[in-house]
Formats: C-alpha cells, sequence, structure tokens
C-alpha cells in the first residue's frame, strides 16, 4: 500500500497565547510547511510581559520585558521561516476566550484565508502529574478554535466585519497539538535542528534549560510510535476536503 502523502497547505496561521508557545510546540511542522512554499502568519495573542519571576523586577518592567519577548518572537519567526509576525498585546496571565477575541482572531482569518490553522488544546489542562497547563493557552486556543469554526466561514456572525469588507473564509484543516489522542504525525527530522535554533532565541525564558537536548527528546519519543526519528503530533480536524482527497 502507497505511503499517504502528507498534508501541506499553501498559507498556514499560527495562534498561540505567548511567545515561545510556538516554539515548544509546533515550530518543526511550521518550518517544514515553510521550506515546501507555505507562507506562515504567525499570531501572538499576549506579549508574555509576565514571564519573569525575577524578585529585583517590579510592575515597571512589564513594557520592557514585552519589548524583549516580541524580539525574541521576531528572531525566531525568521528561523522558521514566517512570511509575517502579528503581536495582539492582551495581557499576558489574565487572557479569556471573549467574543472581543474571538472577533478580533475572525478578522485575521478571513484577511489572510489561511489553508490551516495550528492551535493548541482548548480542553488540556493536566499533561502527566508534573504539569498544569497555562490558563492562557486554553483560552487562546478556545478562542481560535471557534474563530475557525463557526465565526470566520459564516457571513452573518460579526456582521461588521462584513461590512469592512472581510468575507467568510473557510479553512480546511485545524491542527492541534497537546492533544491527549492524536491521529497525525509530522516527520520534523529535517527541521528538528530550525526548531532548537527557534527556541534558543526565547533566551528570557530559558535559564539553564538545554533546549537541544530536551526538545529532541520530546520529539524522538513522538516519534517512536510511527518509526520516525522526530515528529510533533497532533489531532487534526478536517474542515473541508481538498478536491483530490
Amino acid at each position: 500500500m502507497p505511503t499517504k502523502k502528507e498534508y501541506l497547505p499553501k498559507r498556514a496561521m499560527s495562534i498561540h497565547a505567548h511567545p515561545d508557545d510556538q516554539e515548544f510546540g509546533v515550530a518543526g511542522t511550521l518550518a517544514k510547511w515553510a521550506n515546501a512554499g507555505c507562507e506562515i502568519v504567525s499570531v501572538t495573542i499576549t506579549s508574555g510581559d509576565a514571564g519573569s519571576n525575577d524578585p529585583t523586577k517590579g510592575a515597571e518592567y512589564k513594557p520592557e520585558l514585552a519589548r524583549l519577548r516580541e524580539a525574541e518572537q521576531l528572531r525566531a519567526n525568521q528561523i522558521i521561516g514566517v512570511k509575517r509576525s502579528i503581536f495582539l498585546r492582551y495581557a499576558d496571565g489574565e487572557l479569556e476566550p471573549t467574543l472581543a477575541l474571538r472577533k478580533e482572531l475572525t478578522k485575521l482569518i478571513r484577511q489572510y484565508k489561511p489553508d490551516a490553522v495550528v492551535i493548541g488544546d482548548p480542553q488540556g489542562v493536566f499533561y502527566g502529574n508534573g504539569y498544569i497547563n497555562h490558563p492562557d493557552h486554553r483560552a487562546a486556543a478556545q478562542a481560535a478554535l471557534y474563530a475557525v469554526f463557526p465565526s470566520a466561514e459564516t457571513r452573518l456572525i460579526f456582521t461588521d466585519l462584513l461590512s469592512a469588507g472581510y468575507e467568510p473564509h473557510k479553512v480546511k484543516r485545524v491542527y492541534v497539538h497537546g492533544a491527549e489522542k492524536p491521529d497525525t504525525w509530522v516527520d520534523i527530522s529535517k527541521t528538528i535542528h530550525l526548531k532548537v535554533e527557534a527556541l534558543q532565541q526565547h533566551a528570557s525564558q530559558l535559564g539553564d534549560w538545554n533546549v537541544a537536548k530536551e526538545l529532541k527528546a520530546w520529539a524522538r519519543a513522538d516519534g517512536k510510535k510511527k518509526n520516525l526519528k522526530y515528529a510533533e503530533v497532533y489531532k487534526v480536524m478536517i474542515n473541508a476536503r481538498e478536491e483530490n482527497e
């Protein structure tokens, strides 16, 4: 039986809560798609301005940290091959899946018309017994998921967007990383080095964490089931099939 051809979108949108979320989770896939000619749009909802526990820093440090983390994200995006970087600058640590956020993401989806949207798991709370998922991650994923469906493709939702010229757009696929029961494995053996390099740009968040060692260990574990050296895994929702499928 022939191997099923891996899906390649012409344009993809990555939507995540913080600078570095994308690099921890999906950068290998995005780099692979970008190398194959896909146009990547990266949306970071908060600027990560709460991302410090330095006891010498107070609230006055937040604007500086936001600038630093956005600069880190821009460098990471350049390594991955992202064509457009968008920062929405919501408050870090206070994100909620509001209608206002969903509307803003709906506008972006209608504007850039991605074939695929890449998000975190909107339902994930506990990962093993050592990590409680950040509520911003879930909020970002929930807002993004429902921006894809029903909002982006339904003509009479957010009719002021329609009046402003943002016509409905139907996203073909949603790639959900961090899902409990993945169904899609993306071979990132040729782009794992780019994922490592991209995450290393987020120096403000890494401390003495061994990026190459840890990311490769995760990717090996994810690839093991499909005999892939390195992989990223997803639950993929097929919202519209291609004509040749």
